[in-house]
């Protein structure tokens, strides 16, 4: 755990993961910011689905590889993960995958072994749990909640009534809005 790895130390199947991933980085359409990043992503079963960047000129629309290759897994009826290998052109350090990336894969399970490589092959092995600590998982839905009644907050209240509970809380409506204190 948290180790680094070189190409020597692999298996066979990591290898090839890590390979494909290199493969899908030529893929990827990255014009604005020249920054190429590919994945490959594990099935339980063996299957794998490679994804790569895709930027658009609207950036905020970019997708990353990782969510592509998860993206195209679940298309094909694929949920079940064990590992995700990310490459990228970076010479000297290990490609990480982003906070929205951790949050995909982390839907899908904690346990999933991300593999960050570096061009030469070698590699930084953590887990998704390990890399997005505290993170909000589908199993939070069904955890025990409040008992919200429509147009009450949860003490109870109603959205009309919430000046006078800040009133008597010692703060005007005024103060609380214009930040002063």
């Amino acid at each position: 755990m948290d180790e680094i790895h070189s190409k020597n130390g692999k298996t066979q199947e990591i290898q090839k993961l890590i390979k494909l991933s290199h493969v899908a980085k030529d893929r990827t359409h990255s014009p604005y910011s020249q920054f190429r990043v590919g994945a490959a992503l594990l099935c339980s079963d063996g299957t794998v689905f490679t994804g790569c960047n895709v930027e658009n000129a609207s950036y905020g629309l970019t997708i990353c590889a990782e969510r592509t290759a998860v993206v195209k897994a679940v298309s094909e009826g694929h949920r079940d993960y064990t590992a995700i290998a990310i490459s990228s052109d970076l010479k000297n350090n290990f490609i990480v995958p982003c906070g929205a990336c951790r949050q995909v894969l982390a839907e899908f399970g904690t346990h999933i072994e991300v593999y960050m490589t570096r061009p030469d092959l070698t590699y930084h092995k953590m887990t998704v749990g390990e890399l997005l600590p505290l993170c909000f998982t589908p199993d939070q839905l069904t955890r025990e909640k409040i008992a919200v009644v429509s147009g009450q907050n949860p003490e109870g209240s109603t959205v009309s009534e919430i000046p006078k509970l800040i009133k008597s809380n010692g703060l005007e409506a005024e103060e609380l809005l214009s930040g002063e204190q």
